[in-house]
């Protein structure tokens, strides 16, 4: 028979969303699908992270999660009516199904059906989330209860008054690109490279059309559903106006880190994964990276998060998406996040500055922006601000960046920034590095027309696809290795290889108004806009 005795679930509690309104209960029937995490052995902190890779089969047989544990929460769990779907230990994950009255039972959430006007009805809970007492300790998260939006990002496109300022600059080829930060030599043969997207669809025809344009081969892309399946542009046409605005505004993005990837590394096989928007999505996208079905990527890209001190995220959710991204560093896999597009505030303005999650993780490569002024013969780099320094309908946008208030500096981020915020921690810092976020933009098409795009969401795919080229270029036994850790480190000049591998950003300020109003500098050497600067490909792979 199944307990009556429940314990709260430790880091599950969540807020009411502060845009949200209960307006009904939940069906009794409504299937609902939920996402366990399980107890495992600890997994290493950044400062003890392992510097040659580990193997699939050498993670799981160290760090996954115990059969006997495992087994002992799915008969609890039948015990409430629930179906388990599926079992990773070595992702430590479990996938649940069942009426929404029996999930009930089995979590006591007091689920209802919200309204926002950004996201419209969705499945919400406030409070925390109670567990059988019988699995006290041996699951650590339960995601999928709550389908609020922890995802966000938004095209950076060309604006009108962008082009009418700077004339003279036109935005930029893959070969520009190739040229301006030196990548080395290849194509990307033999890579694989992933790209995290929570919504949106992928159009092969704008990737058709944007290589033909360019003389190139087209890429082998594949799409992988997580959860949530790769629409069509028929499919996104047909939907009601509303939602069809959206999947486009959110499939300009998607375009964008394909083409930016398959336009550099033309001969790779990419793998864009489709995930929900919500803490079960991210969950379940990084274990489907982790498992190595159907790719092991040299390197992912991320251009989506939150700041990582909204309300929104649970604390369990920030610890387990924290994990994966660790086991993904162990796996030899760099993730490569944006740090955002909206300045020191990254969105709350609430007087202190704040950066964004995953992007402040110890456990991936950060990426910042810049923008190019000058003319054609002269150009001069520095960081991506327009005003007001965050976006809005109007334009406007910065390079995320700054410390952390929830993750501590590794030791290894040997670098002296201090927090704006009074009284902080001596936090992890980003970005580590940066790309043209900025005027005057990268090249592309979107269903079938030139359509010039940026932010750090494309600054994140070029280092994607940079990595790979490194890895192409470098002997096995150094492929496959977790660049973010490396660059801090010594290279043969004794200097950092960041410093030697990448070109010093010295000028611009991420400051975003109308509040905090104040924002942290580039200067010479590292800082927290644009990390160590952008890539110097070919000084780099000597570095490594």
């Amino acid at each position: 028979m199944p307990t009556t005795k429940f314990v709260k679930l430790p880091g599950s509690k969540r807020p009411k969303k502060a845009d949200a309104i209960r307006i009904g209960d939940v069906a009794p029937q409504a299937p609902i699908e939920v996402t366990l995490t399980l107890k495992g052995p600890k997994l290493p902190d950044a400062d003890t992270l392992p510097t040659s890779r580990m193997s699939p089969t050498d993670f799981a047989a160290k760090y996954g999660a115990n059969p006997q544990d495992a087994d002992k929460v799915a008969q609890v769990l039948r015990g409430y009516g629930l179906r388990v779907k599926d079992v990773s230990l070595p992702t430590r994950s479990m996938r649940v199904e069942g009426p929404a009255d029996a999930i009930e039972k089995a979590f006591q959430s007091s689920l209802g059906i919200y309204h926002s006007a950004k996201q419209g009805d969705f499945r919400g809970r406030e409070g925390d989330i109670n567990i059988p007492e019988e699995l006290n300790g041996l699951v650590t998260g339960v995601f999928g209860l709550d389908e609020r939006q922890v995802a966000r990002r938004k095209a950076v496109v060309a604006a009108p008054t962008a082009a009418a300022v700077k004339p003279q600059l036109s935005p930029l080829s893959p070969g520009d690109f190739e040229k301006r930060y030196s990548f080395p030599p290849g194509d990307g043969t033999g890579q694989q490279i992933g790209i995290a997207e929570f919504g949106g669809g992928y159009f092969a025809a704008d990737l058709q059309a944007f290589c033909a344009k360019y003389n190139l081969p087209v890429a082998n892309v594949s799409t992988v559903s997580v959860g949530l399946p790769a629409l069509t542009l028929q499919e996104i046409q047909q939907l009601p106006p509303q939602q069809r605005n959206d999947e486009l505004d959110t499939s300009i993005e998607v375009n964008m880190d394909v083409q930016i990837v398959a336009g550099l590394c033309p001969k790779a096989d990419i793998f864009v994964y489709f995930a929900p928007f919500t803490q079960k999505g991210w969950v379940d996208l990084l274990n489907k990276v982790m498992s190595g079905d159907p790719a092991n990527p040299t390197s992912l890209s991320i251009s989506w998060g939150l700041a990582e001190d909204a309300p929104d995220w649970s604390q369990a959710a920030l610890q387990e998406i924290n994990n994966r991204l660790n086991a993904a560093a162990m796996l030899g896999i760099t993730v490569c996040v944006s740090s955002g597009d909206d300045g020191s505030g990254d969105q709350l303005n609430d007087g202190h500055a704040h950066i964004d999650f995953p992007s402040s993780s110890p456990f991936v490569l950060s990426v910042g922006g810049t923008m190019l002024s000058g003319t054609p013969q002269n150009l001069s780099e520095q960081v991506w601000w327009e005003s007001p320094g965050r976006r809005t309908n109007k334009g406007g946008g910065s390079s995320g960046g700054g410390v952390s208030v929830v993750f501590p500096r590794p030791q290894w981020q040997n670098v002296k920034i201090q927090s704006l915020n009074k009284g902080s921690i001596d936090g992890r810092v980003i970005p580590d590095v940066a790309a043209l976020a900025g005027p005057p933009f990268y090249d592309l098409i979107f269903v079938g027309r030139d359509f010039p795009n940026g932010g750090t969401s494309a600054s994140a795919p070029l280092w994607a696809s940079l990595i790979a080229r490194l890895d192409e270029n470098q002997p096995v036994t150094k492929r496959h290795r977790f660049l973010t850790m490396l660059l801090y480190g010594s290279g043969p000049s004794g200097s950092p290889r960041g410093s030697v591998g990448c070109t010093d950003i010295k000028s611009g300020q991420n400051a975003s108004h109308p509040q905090p109003g104040v924002g942290y500098r580039a200067q010479p050497g590292f800082d927290a806009v644009t990390g160590w600067g952008v890539p110097d490909g070919g000084a780099l792979l000597t570095q490594l």
